[in-house]
């Protein structure tokens, strides 16, 4: 069960990065990353081959004022890296809980991009979490370390369901307190 949320969303500066709120005019770079093999298939939410018209509508719903889940664009315009190097989200769960997610366009894979996000948006708690849970694929060590390097404490294994792969795949639990 989520919780709808109209308030606006907040610019949150993360290093030489900026998380933004998403935009129309970011679609066709979302798609383009998106529709990449290895980025869909590190996520579950990211069918491949992408269908048509699913970068747009995940921008409608990010930008809706009955969402549930908030998105921002990794904005590299002021590191000179462009103006989307990957999405950040936080999915409300419950009252005070939320699920962090988040991809990286390959180009800016290993350059600390996700850890920069991931800390700025933990450190600015817009939705004021008192919990914050990730998932991370088993087969993707590099998106663990980014949660245990910003304070995120293993939960234990489960699985989910992966679009791109078409099967369920094994994963690692995380969570952070933030009271």
């Amino acid at each position: 069960m989520g919780f709808a949320y109209t308030e606006q969303q907040p610019v949150i500066s993360a290093g030489i990065y900026d998380l933004r709120p998403l935009r129309p005019s970011d679609a066709g770079l979302m798609a383009l990353y998106t529709s990449d093999r290895r980025v869909a298939e590190a996520t579950s939410s990211i069918a491949h081959p992408l269908p048509p018209g699913a970068t747009e509508s995940f921008i409608a719903r990010s930008m809706a004022d009955n969402r549930i889940e908030d998105a921002w664009a990794i904005d590299g315009t002021r590191a000179e890296c462009g103006e989307l190097m990957g999405v950040i989200s936080l999915t409300r769960l419950d009252v005070g809980q939320a699920e962090i997610g988040y991809w990286v366009a390959p180009l800016f894979w290993n350059s600390g991009v996700a850890s920069a996000a991931v800390g700025a948006l933990i450190s600015a708690n817009p939705q004021r979490c008192r919990t914050i849970f990730a998932t991370v694929q088993q087969g993707n060590p590099a998106s663990a370390r980014v949660l245990t390097n910003c304070g995120f404490v293993y939960l234990g294994d489960a699985e989910t369901y992966c679009l791109a792969r078409g099967v369920a795949v094994p994963t690692w639990t995380y969570c952070r307190k933030l009271d």
